[in-house]
């Protein structure tokens, strides 16, 4: 069936989809040649490739994507495996994952696992039946051991990576940099609230560094390791009670709070503020991402910032190289994963203003 005519140097095109062929025609290339510039455009000259680009948009050329996965095998999708979007760390970084297309051109498969194993291991499965090029794995339930042995590019964030390349924040200094704030602010006592996290995953050096500054400078101080819960409402509860036991506890006493997130602190600045109508001078809060939500807070919340925009280029970048090397006619296998560490960016806001005497 004719859709459009379609008449440029002496050729009529009578063509319902346009091929490789009517490109050749038309540029006086080989179909050889189109090929490459599809496939592997370096190899022609930048001259020959302006060519080629002027004439696909002269000829409202379309491309087939079914088609040319059919003929390189590249299907140019990555995986990803992040634990849930209620966490507005989770939803930030994706967001930046995603904004990457335009640099990498690579288009994301998204599941969410929620913690369970068996269904992100389903998930993964599912993906690699896609024939997908790549991962990059938030999820903390699969050992990395496992992960490589799925023998497919795979890049980690902020999770046990022993055995996979990863890009992760330098949590450890991230600790220091918040418990050192709190402690500025002349607080009484410091507590951190986190969940009891294996030694192997990566904000377990906040931990770390929460309490290492506080026993070198003999801070009074007290750590809640405890279950946080696995959705939003979860959460709040928990927190709401341990809010409940810190008030009991320290009544009379200035408490400086770390969160091990902006998500966390900004639900234990709500409970406060429907508590007692606004944050009371004697608590001093600071979460961990500097994700929107600790801007855009009913009082902005003191953070560690971790670069994500950062995180997700050097994440994309990693797989992107990894990829590309699989690619290759004779592809050399890296022995060892690739660890690259982001420094974290200390932001005080309202949340940690000084004790006033």
């Amino acid at each position: 069936m004719v859709k459009f005519y379609f008449i440029e140097r002496n050729l009529i095109w009578v063509k319902k989809n346009i091929t490789f062929s009517d490109i050749a025609k038309y540029t006086g290339f080989s179909k050889t040649t189109i090929s490459r510039y599809f496939n592997n455009p370096d190899s022609l000259t930048l001259e020959n490739q302006q060519i080629i680009a002027t004439a696909l948009e002269k000829l409202n050329y379309k491309e087939n994507k079914v088609a040319r996965i059919l003929a390189n095998g590249k299907t140019e999708f990555i995986g990803i495996i992040i634990p849930n979007l209620y966490m507005h760390y989770y939803s930030e970084i994706l967001n930046q994952i995603l904004k990457t297309y335009d640099s990498f051109g690579y288009k994301f498969l998204v599941f969410t696992g929620d913690d369970h194993e068996s269904t992100e291991r389903k998930y993964i499965q599912e993906l690699l039946a896609y024939k997908i090029e790549g991962m990059i794995i938030l999820s903390h339930t699969i050992p990395s051991i496992e992960l490589a042995s799925y023998n497919i590019p795979i890049v980690t964030i902020e999770r046990e990576d022993q055995y996979v390349s990863s890009v992760n924040t330098d949590n450890y200094m991230g600790g220091v940099q918040a418990t050192s704030l709190l402690a500025k602010t002349g607080a009484d006592i410091l507590i951190h609230i986190n969940a009891d996290i294996s030694r192997q995953t990566p904000s377990y050096e906040r931990i770390q560094g929460f309490s290492d500054i506080c026993k070198e400078y003999n801070i009074p101080h007290e750590m809640i390791l405890t279950d946080t819960g696995h959705t939003y409402d979860e959460t709040s509860r928990i927190l709401k009670d341990l809010l409940e036991t810190i008030d009991t506890k320290y009544k009379g006493k200035t408490k400086g709070i770390f969160l091990p997130n902006d998500t966390f602190a900004n639900i234990m600045l709500n409970h406060l503020i429907q508590k007692y109508g606004c944050l009371p001078d004697d608590y001093k809060i600071i979460g961990f991402d500097d994700s929107p939500v600790s801007r855009e807070a009913i009082i902005p919340i003191s953070t560690v910032g971790q670069q994500i925009d950062k995180i997700a280029l050097s994440a994309m970048d990693i797989l992107n190289n990894q990829i590309e090397e699989r690619h290759k006619r004779k592809p050399t296998l890296s022995v060892e994963p690739t660890h690259k560490i982001i420094p974290p960016i200390l932001i005080n806001r309202k949340t940690t203003l000084p004790v006033e005497h």
